[in-house]
């Protein structure tokens, strides 16, 4: 209820409200009213990994914008690179149809290949092994392959659907993110009654395609507009770095918002033709939005319990 109630107010507003820092702070708040104690190692953990996302975020996007305003090195590379990294990086996300090394674990698709072939190689990061990092490196070369064939036709054609493409993964990613951690905390409920895990999940799913359909077209003109002027170039730059952030922490299994990702993306893509391009007002009021919702999210779920537990117990 607190969670649902924070991001009404944003949408409402035109302020985006993070999903992980509202559901996370009221989880924190209505824990700490049950009587547990506070996670102090966990709270650490997942708070440097946000304040870093900004930074990270910015950085990449600025360079990656950086990179496509240089003359020195045409689109007709430039762009077919960042789809390298992104098909580089799809052969090592973790999917749910792909079976993992143990039961029940989800697999990637350069894991899969690896295991079937039975060509592991040597290790060169923990389990990720040479005849992963090819498989992963074949697919970043059919992306790059195919971008740069799409764009020799016609380069804004090429810049276009490469756009509406990654556009498209990182909404997946994002949808698989904010379901998780939307339906999270009905778990318990549907485990006790015995229910599927898929019935959750259709839940969640159902819910973020309605959410989307009445609830987003504020938050678009806000994220497009807004925050700064984006053009198509400028676009691809803010969603690069928003699918490598996300990547890295579902990998981590860390609460991820989108909407600092996202933003803090935005931000960085528009700082490459200087900072009048990107609203300082806008920024102030949202990062002074989301430290409020840390706090009061987190708060008011603590009285909330409290309160009905009072009410209950009266009763």
């Amino acid at each position: 209820m607190t969670a649902a109630a924070f991001i009404a107010i944003g949408v409402r507003t035109g302020y985006p409200i993070p999903v992980a820092f509202a559901l996370t702070a009221a989880m924190v708040g209505s824990g700490l009213a049950l009587g547990g104690d506070p996670a102090y190692a966990t709270y650490r953990r997942i708070a440097s990994f946000w304040i870093a996302v900004p930074f990270v975020s910015a950085a990449i996007a600025y360079g990656t914008a950086t990179l496509l305003r240089r003359e020195d090195v045409p689109e007709r590379v430039g762009v077919p690179l960042l789809g390298a990294v992104v098909g580089f990086i799809i052969a090592n996300v973790r999917f749910s149809i792909i079976p993992g090394p143990t039961a029940g674990e989800q697999g990637t698709v350069a894991g899969y290949l690896s295991r079937q072939l039975d060509r592991s190689g040597p290790a060169i990061v923990g389990s990720f092994d040479a005849f992963m990092l090819l498989v992963s490196l074949a697919a970043g070369g059919v992306a790059f392959v195919g971008l740069r064939r799409s764009m020799q036709r016609s380069v804004e054609s090429g810049i276009r659907r490469f756009l509406v493409g990654l556009g498209a993964i990182v909404a997946f990613s994002s949808g698989g993110s904010q379901v998780g951690l939307a339906t999270g905390p009905l778990e318990p409920l549907f485990a006790e009654f015995g229910a599927s895990g898929l019935v959750l999940l259709a839940l969640g799913g159902t819910g973020i395609l309605l959410g989307a359909w009445m609830g987003s077209p504020r938050l678009l003109q806000a994220v497009s507009r807004e925050y700064s002027q984006l053009g198509v170039r400028r676009s691809i730059a803010a969603l690069v770095p928003g699918f490598i952030v996300a990547q890295v922490a579902i990998a981590l299994g860390i609460p991820i918002s989108f909407n600092n990702i996202i933003i803090s993306s935005v931000i960085g893509s528009g700082l490459v033709v200087g900072s009048a391009g990107v609203s300082g007002r806008k920024i102030g009021v949202t990062v002074a939005a989301w430290l409020a919702t840390l706090v009061g999210a987190s708060a008011v779920a603590f009285g909330l319990y409290t309160a009905l537990s009072a009410a209950v117990g009266g009763a």
